[in-house]
């Protein structure tokens, strides 16, 4: 955190916008879309962050979450990798957003 990586960015950087939520329809259930706001969106990212660093191996939590920090402020974290599952399976099930 010393060199200058604000935690704001990094969390903004992670945050979605949209999100999938299972429903069912017609006795089968379906993967849709639905857009999420801004402070559900940071909690998402934060609980990423929170669980990526616990998955880290090392020595510390402190040390962890800071590795988890610079790889996500880098753009290749476990919770940047997440978030663009997230969206790319937003994306593929783009086709059933009128269920909502």
């Amino acid at each position: 955190l010393r060199r200058g990586i604000r935690v704001r960015g990094v969390t903004c950087g992670v945050t979605l916008d949209i999100a999938v939520k299972a429903r069912r329809i017609g006795g089968s259930i379906h993967q849709v879309p639905i857009e999420i706001g801004s402070t559900q969106g940071k909690a998402l990212a934060i609980r990423w962050l929170l669980g990526a660093s616990r998955k880290r191996l090392g020595q510390n939590m402190t040390f962890k979450l800071s590795s988890e920090l610079v790889d996500a402020a880098k753009g290749s974290g476990d919770a940047i990798r997440k978030k663009e599952d997230t969206h790319s399976m937003a994306e593929a099930n783009r086709a059933f957003v009128h269920f909502r």
